[in-house]
């Protein structure tokens, strides 16, 4: 396992990843309501903000707009992804291999895993090639960590977001990804069952400012090392002003009132 605390990866031993790689799981309709936040410029703006450790961008909006903000970014490249199209069960396609984003420079990589599909065991599989191909080139590997399947009927169940965390550990990730299962109890219980992976929360969908604020508060009084999110950052009009919130609550451990109140 790298110690991640000593890559760009994190900042001071948490962790704010940028996510935007919904253009293609979820499409246009993510950007219907700011239609300025289809603009990948828009975003890696947002992600010069010194809480954001990491951007989170598939392949070609990485190529496309990178290297204008290499300078004032860290790259985290997802490999992996399908679009909204896709009506199968949960399935993901390697769209990046490893060498390829260490190239564009990249310094670390996501690959999302979606345990309890009828594709678990290739997907696995292809984790596995990835996790390893990351190692030789010394890059942390963030899992996206969401059980999900026509055998699963709450893929947000504390037992099943402790399981998700358990996955990334057993399988070699250095983070964790997972849903928020709805309470700090079951976050700490998704903390213990990952041992020495680190946890971070999904963002999720767009909620107010303080419903948000409280759950990441509950991740980090839980003993997880912060998040990784999109929507609940880049769908605002202000993304600097909520991350100079998250800022408080994951750096500085304030209150969710002494964010909001900043």
């Amino acid at each position: 396992m790298i110690p991640i605390d000593e890559t760009p990866l994190t900042r001071d031993g948490k962790v704010l990843i940028l996510a935007y790689d919904h253009g293609l799981e979820h499409g246009p309709a993510d950007f219907t309501g700011l239609p300025e936040s289809a603009d990948p410029a828009r975003t890696f703006e947002a992600a010069t903000h010194p809480a954001v450790t990491s951007i989170a961008v598939q392949k070609g909006v990485a190529e496309a707009y990178y290297p204008s903000y290499e300078d004032d970014t860290d790259l985290l490249l997802k490999l992996n992804g399908t679009s909204n199209l896709w009506m199968g069960e949960p399935d993901s396609s390697v769209n990046c291999s490893v060498e390829y984003a260490h190239e564009i420079g990249a310094s670390s990589v996501g690959f999302t895993l979606y345990g309890g599909s009828n594709h678990e065991v290739e997907m696995t599989e292809e984790f596995r090639e990835i996790q390893e191909d990351a190692r030789a080139h010394d890059m942390p590997v963030v899992m996206w960590s969401y059980p999900r399947g026509q055998g699963l009927k709450n893929d947000t169940k504390s037992d099943v977001i402790a399981y998700a965390s358990r996955l990334a550990l057993e399988l070699g990730a250095d983070v964790a990804k997972v849903k928020y299962p709805g309470s700090k109890a079951g976050m700490e219980h998704a903390v213990q069952m990952a041992g020495k992976t680190k946890v971070v929360m999904s963002g999720g969908s767009k909620t107010s400012d303080r419903e948000f604020l409280e759950s990441v508060k509950a991740v980090i009084d839980a003993g997880g090392k912060g998040l990784a999110v999109g929507r609940n950052v880049w769908q605002r009009e202000n993304p600097t002003q909520i991350l100079d919130a998250l800022e408080k609550v994951i750096f500085e451990e304030t209150t969710v009132d002494a964010a909001l109140e900043a």
